[in-house]
């Protein structure tokens, strides 16, 4: 069955367990918006993860025929997939006197709403960079899933939006560039995501343009949108030693082959819906775990963890695309 963040919410009876929900939906337009197949439960040996399906690479088509003459053979190509669920979240830890003294600023709320926001901004990075290949504790993302397919646009060139100038020489080449970009896609995409140079950059573009729009989440926060699709800012990711944007700005690509070109970044967009892309998470509503620490049990130092237990699944490459090479500095 396909679910939401807020309806996995109304299934739970712990008061924490849906202010935790909440606080996830408020650090992510991404995750408030995705819809969950929470069809999968351990193995043999409660050891896997597993969710498998069939990702559609190329559809049906059809054409005419004269009589007594046949139909051109043709055939849709799919692909079998599978993704392992990955456990993300983190803990925490602090002096009972200070969890017992904190006064105005709950430590234990501050220190679990920051928990949040790290896991939420792990959540967002892996959706886009994640390779199992490369870190077998994530799941593929978005940007290895897209490699070679139809809605891989602009690999052999780039548009210059890096400055105020620039954006006024290039807006309507921009604006064309984006429009055949989202031509390719099987219908109009949920949200358009970047990092936050990009997004700045197509809000200037549409305003230009007039195609800015705003629209309310469910939080009644105002989020821009073009065309009336939501512009989603993936912002920064922080690792503990660095911080850099969540989609990467390349310094190192060459666009036509041989020149480097310094600057350049993508766009991505995707529908969320169960036959395109979408998250995949364990049966029942244990999607979100949070442990909090224990202030009566004996021990001066107290725990406490958040964790998600969730991936991703594209199961149409056409449900989902990425506009490569746009230069933002």
């Amino acid at each position: 069955m396909a679910i939401t963040l807020a309806e996995a919410k109304v299934s739970m009876a712990d008061k924490v367990d849906q202010m935790v929900v909440d606080e996830f939906r408020r650090s992510s337009l991404l995750l408030d918006s995705l819809i969950f197949d929470d069809a999968v439960s351990p193995g043999t040996g409660g050891s896997t993860l597993t969710y498998g399906y069939t990702r559609l690479l190329t559809p049906a088509t059809a054409g005419f025929r004269a009589i007594n003459s046949e139909y051109a053979p043709q055939e849709a190509k799919r692909k079998k997939e599978s993704v392992d669920l990955k456990i993300f979240g983190g803990s925490f830890q602090l002096d009972r006197v200070i969890a017992n003294t904190s006064g105005a600023v709950d430590e234990v709320d501050f220190q679990l709403k920051e928990k949040i926001l790290a896991a939420s901004n792990l959540f967002h990075y892996t959706v886009i960079n994640g390779d199992s290949a490369t870190d077998s504790k994530s799941f593929d993302g978005l940007d290895k899933a897209l490699v070679g397919t139809d809605t891989e646009i602009n690999t052999d060139a780039f548009i210059d939006l890096s400055s105020s100038g620039a954006i006024d020489t290039n807006y309507k080449e921009f604006l064309d560039l984006l429009d055949s970009f989202l031509s390719e896609l099987a219908g109009k995409p949920t949200m358009l995501m970047g990092n936050s140079k990009l997004m700045t950059k197509i809000r200037s573009v549409a305003r230009r343009a007039g195609y800015l729009t705003q629209s309310e989440d469910a939080f009644g926060r105002k989020v821009d949108a073009y065309d009336g699709i939501p512009l989603m800012d993936l912002g920064y990711y922080t690792n503990g030693a660095n911080t850099s944007p969540t989609v990467k700005i390349a310094d190192t690509r060459k666009p036509d082959g041989s020149t480097i070109v310094t600057g350049l970044t993508d766009l991505f967009a995707a529908t969320i819906d169960i036959g395109g892309f979408h998250g995949v998470t364990v049966k029942g509503d244990k999607m979100i775990n949070t442990y909090l620490p224990n202030l009566t049990a004996p021990g001066a130092v107290k725990t406490g963890e958040v964790e998600m237990v969730a991936a991703i699944a594209l199961k149409n490459s056409r449900k989902a695309g990425v506009l490569r090479n746009i230069k933002v500095k």
